[in-house]
């Protein structure tokens, strides 16, 4: 329901609930299920700010015990407890061990949950005060290092940096052209030219747009690995694949991603993940992507897709050849749940997943511990 997510994108789905805006230094696929279901349940919770004190940070964190307990203890005294394991499409049963026990309405929970969003929400305060604004006629686009913008500069003449005012920005010269074809040639020269270098990596011959927000034209494409180095909004898709495996439980789907993926190799994920290329709407593309990552048809994901919420984020992915030379990803996300028959069991189609297997919403919780393994 946000005004800067209203395009025709949105028209075949109900209006997203929230958006909850998280800036994070590590994402790290956290695993990227931890931050996004951490992350949305406490959209509405307060966070307390890095200048308070001790004593108002426990306030803070009592009081949003409290909410979160009012919000989800049951009318009986007693709690749940599951052991946290992991388990397979196969066997059924784990490949290793997780917290004792664990409840829905054990106030840690909430502990946990913020340990999770600050483990990715640490932003060095030196990074976010040097970053330099990347823009196009008068529209902030991106934000960028100083040195990543100085490298851009001195590429050739399609970047250029501006120094005549307090701030430096950098920006597209005259020459880079003024449509969006000629800007999208223009700089998949200079991108092109890094990847052959060896500067850009994990290269996937996909386009994202470049605009101000999710309903703005696009001022021009980009290689999807290069995003990040222009520090640019990404969009991406993330499903929650669920079973009801009977009228009182309810579990998962989880992903382990494939040990050749260029990033985070061999980490959890959720059932379905993918960026938002240019040219699909969201619908379209979350059709696309559980047929592709997980042979979902394209009937059985219209008839149990709903929305559940957007996060966005902003992580540093820190030094790339050279020190201070790291990117910035900033990323919106668009959650969905997405209800599976009971009897389907996703199989990996295009090689991003390694392997698929099912938790208890009480082990997804249950994860969410720092100690967790």
């Amino acid at each position: 329901s946000n005004s800067n997510h209203s395009n025709s994108n949105f028209q075949c789905l109900p209006s997203f609930p929230s958006l909850t805006t998280m800036r994070s230094s590590r994402l790290a696929y956290l695993p990227s299920y931890l931050f996004a279901i951490a992350a949305t349940m406490f959209t509405t919770a307060p966070r307390p700010a890095r200048c308070f004190s001790a004593n108002l940070i426990r306030q803070k964190r009592a009081a949003t015990h409290a909410a979160m307990l009012r919000r989800h203890r049951p009318a009986a005294a007693s709690s749940r407890t599951a052991t946290a394991r992991h388990t397979s499409a196969t066997t059924g049963r784990g490949d290793g061990d997780g917290p004792s026990s664990w409840s829905w309405y054990q106030p840690s929970l909430v502990d946990h949950m913020l340990y999770r969003i600050r483990e990715v929400n640490d932003v060095p305060y030196d990074v976010r005060q040097s970053l330099v604004d990347f823009a196009v006629s008068g529209r902030v686009l991106g934000r960028v290092t100083p040195k990543v913008a100085e490298r851009l500069s001195s590429s050739g003449p399609v970047f250029e940096l501006s120094t005549g005012t307090n701030k430096p920005t950098l920006t597209l010269s005259n020459a880079a052209g003024t449509t969006v074809e000629q800007r999208t040639r223009s700089v998949a020269s200079v991108m092109e030219r890094f990847r052959d270098e060896g500067y850009i990596t994990g290269w996937r011959d996909e386009l994202y747009p470049v605009a101000e927000s999710f309903d703005s034209p696009p001022t021009f494409l980009i290689e999807r690995a290069a995003a990040s180095l222009l520090g640019v909004l990404e969009y991406g898709v993330h499903i929650n694949g669920l079973c009801e495996v009977n009228e009182n439980e309810t579990r998962m789907w989880m992903a382990r991603r494939s040990k050749t993926k260029s990033k985070f190799p061999g980490f959890l994920d959720h059932i379905v993940a993918g960026g938002q290329p240019a040219g699909l709407s969201l619908m379209d593309n979350v059709v696309k992507e559980c047929a592709e990552e997980a042979g979902i048809p394209p009937e059985i994901t219209r008839r149990g897709i709903r929305p559940a919420g957007a996060i966005s984020y902003e992580t540093y992915e820190g030094a790339l050849k050279n020190r201070g030379e790291g990117a910035m990803s900033r990323v919106v996300l668009f959650c969905f749940d997405l209800t599976l028959p009971g009897d389907f069991v996703p199989t990996a189609v295009d090689g991003e997943v390694e392997s698929f297997f099912t938790w208890s919403l009480e082990e997804i919780g249950a994860s969410m511990d720092p100690e967790y393994n």
